[in-house]
């Protein structure tokens, strides 16, 4: 197989490149070798499932690698043929689109986890808990954070940008705020531009917050301001599925060795 990039996490490929690397590493493999079970996740999943992957390579002999990216740019690769074997959205608007377009297994797709939503700022700077409890007031407090700052956030198409858009008009923010907006292409590359000084604050998820020391969490947002966080998976049907390996890796990643690792990473068990 290709070596595989330093920087990155072990079975972890830029998600821009995934499928053309997926396919390198395919193709690689002497005839008749069994290829890597390749597994499109969403961004936020990377520490967590990086680990469970780990473990269930070293429980199984299976090897996997992992392609982590906004799950709306995962779905879609997987719509026009990128390899993959399992994909793990970040909601279910995204595997609900694969499931009309007949591209995963129904049968199988099965919810492994929850998040929380959270507003960050950069551990160095203003780290006061931020109110927001709803009234006329919390557009003021909120501005007066921002100051001429950014408003780090998911693009609207990305589910954290989406959760996040619900949550601000919830509280009757988003009027006021969308003009702040430094849109990214996943929750990751906003919790970088907070992490970096680059915007005052961000909305992230709860995991990724602890995933990142360079940044802290100024406030929570209410379950209720938005639709239910949820991680779920389904094997992709394509040509060359390995359904039983799939199986084996579902199994595990809900079973209570893959659940203790989702939590101590962050992440709720699946509602």
């Amino acid at each position: 197989m290709p070596a595989r990039t330093a920087a990155l996490p072990r079975r972890s490929v830029l998600a821009l490149l995934g499928a053309t690397l997926a396919t390198t590493a395919c193709s690689a493999r002497p005839e008749g070798a069994a290829r890597a079970l390749s597994v499109f996740a969403a961004a936020s999943l990377t520490e967590a499932l990086d680990a469970a992957l780990a473990e269930f390579e070293s429980q199984t002999g299976l090897e996997t690698q992992a392609v982590y990216a906004g799950s709306a740019q995962l779905a879609r690769q997987i719509q026009n043929g990128a390899p993959a074997d399992l994909f793990i959205s970040a909601d279910a608007e995204w595997m609900d689109w694969l499931e009309a377009r007949g591209r995963i297994d129904v049968a199988a797709r099965h919810t492994l986890a929850g998040n929380r939503l959270v507003l960050i700022s950069p551990a160095s700077g203003d780290t006061r808990r931020l109110d927001l409890t709803p009234g006329p007031a919390l557009s003021r407090r909120f501005l007066a954070r921002l100051s001429d700052g950014r408003l780090a956030t998911a693009e609207p198409e990305v589910p954290a940008g989406r959760y996040g858009r619900q949550a601000l008009t919830a509280l009757g923010l988003w009027t006021s705020l969308e003009p702040h907006l430094a849109p990214a292409e996943n929750v990751r590359a906003a919790l970088t531009l907070v992490a970096r000084g680059e915007a005052e604050l961000g909305i992230v998820y709860q995991t990724d917050a602890i995933a990142e020391p360079n940044v802290a969490i100024v406030a929570e947002f209410a379950d209720d301001l938005h639709s239910p966080i949820v991680y779920p998976a389904a094997p992709v049907l394509q040509p060359a599925m390995q359904a039983e390996s799939c199986a084996r890796l579902m199994d595990y990643l809900s079973g209570s060795d893959g659940q203790q690792i989702f939590q101590r990473f962050g992440f709720a068990p699946p509602p």
